[in-house]
């Protein structure tokens, strides 16, 4: 997702990459045009490296961009030292696209940080970020009533590297994957809490009874990525649900089954959104939104918009609608 995200950031005018950290030891001492496999210029030509402190220091850049993890706890010493060194923030980690549905003490010190430092942190995906909940959200917007809200995401994960294969359990055998869910070794899809934080603030409700289930997919045929190779018998992916209530009644339901190679299998993929109310709404992406380019792209795109805005902790609720980045991007800039 890293080197996704800084060559998308590369093909953008008005970008210089000054620094870039990688812990793997065959990209460690090259220069970032090399690990990218891109032409040498003056914006690509920093040398990656593993010492966090010859990167992210005050002075050094204007944002920090952070594609690690998944959770707040574990990012929290990055993004706190970034924004004490001046930066603004962009990370892929999924607690982070509302990260006070699970951590509001840590919420408020890392509003307080960036507040104290006057810059801004965001944390944003195609996956919590976007399609599930903010896009969701949006619809709402043409309705008189809102009675309940289906959101459904098929997707393939084949372009993903291994942290999310071990997440999702991918390669397990089944009986190994319900274990792992058990004993919180199989994370699954990250996110469900922080799109339903988000539909509460945005609608100023609050849910009652917030449940979710994880199941293995079991691929009857081999497998494979760049990164794993299932064989049959063997998961291929989880599919999971979630439920959140108001009063007795289910208000948002959400289903996300996400596995390698789907069509193998003749599942198509796709983002599929029903509100019920009034007027009844339903919308259909086919394929899907592709998560790897979808969440490189808002990530580079919010960087503007994160720039400009006033310091704290954001959210997608707090910024201006996502836009592509056409022009230089120093011309987007207040």
């Amino acid at each position: 997702m890293g080197s996704g995200i800084s060559r998308m950031v590369l093909s953008k005018k008005g970008f210089t990459i000054v620094g870039a950290i990688d812990m793997d030891p065959n990209k460690v001492g090259k220069k970032l045009y090399e690990v990218l496999g891109v032409e040498a210029n003056e914006d690509n030509s920093c040398v990656v490296t593993k010492d966090i402190e010859e990167v992210i220091k005050k002075g050094f850049a204007d944002v920090c961009l952070l594609a690690t993890a998944s959770f707040t706890k574990v990012i929290f010493p990055l993004i706190k030292m970034a924004a004490e060194a001046g930066m603004d923030i962009v990370t892929t980690a999924e607690e982070m696209s509302y990260p006070l549905a699970l951590d509001p003490e840590l919420s408020e010190e890392m509003d307080r940080i960036a507040k104290e430092n006057k810059v801004s942190i965001l944390g944003t995906g195609v996956n919590p970020g976007f399609i599930m909940d903010l896009v969701v959200i949006m619809l709402t917007g043409v309705c008189d009533t809102v009675d309940s809200l289906k959101v459904t995401r098929i997707n393939d994960l084949a372009c993903f590297g291994k942290a999310v294969m071990v997440e999702q359990g991918i390669g397990l055998k089944p009986e190994e994957f319900i274990q792992g869910v058990k004993d919180n070794t199989v994370d699954g899809h990250v996110g469900f809490l922080q799109s339903f934080g988000m539909f509460e603030e945005a609608f100023n409700i609050k849910f009652n009874n917030i449940r979710q289930e994880k199941s293995p997919i079991v691929t009857t045929v081999p497998r494979s990525t760049d990164i794993i190779s299932v064989k049959a018998g063997e998961v291929a992916g989880c599919r999971q649900l979630g439920y959140a209530n108001l009063g007795e009644k289910v208000f948002v339901t959400m289903e996300h089954p996400q596995q390698i190679r789907p069509e193998l299998e003749q599942v198509d993929t796709g983002d599929y959104i029903t509100i019920n109310g009034v007027p009844n709404l339903n919308l259909q992406i086919k394929p899907e939104i592709p998560g790897g380019i979808a969440t490189i792209a808002i990530c580079v795109n919010m960087i503007p918009l994160v720039m400009n805005s006033e310091p704290g902790l954001k959210t997608m609720l707090d910024l201006p609608v996502p836009r592509a980045i056409m022009v230089d991007v120093r011309d987007l800039l207040k």
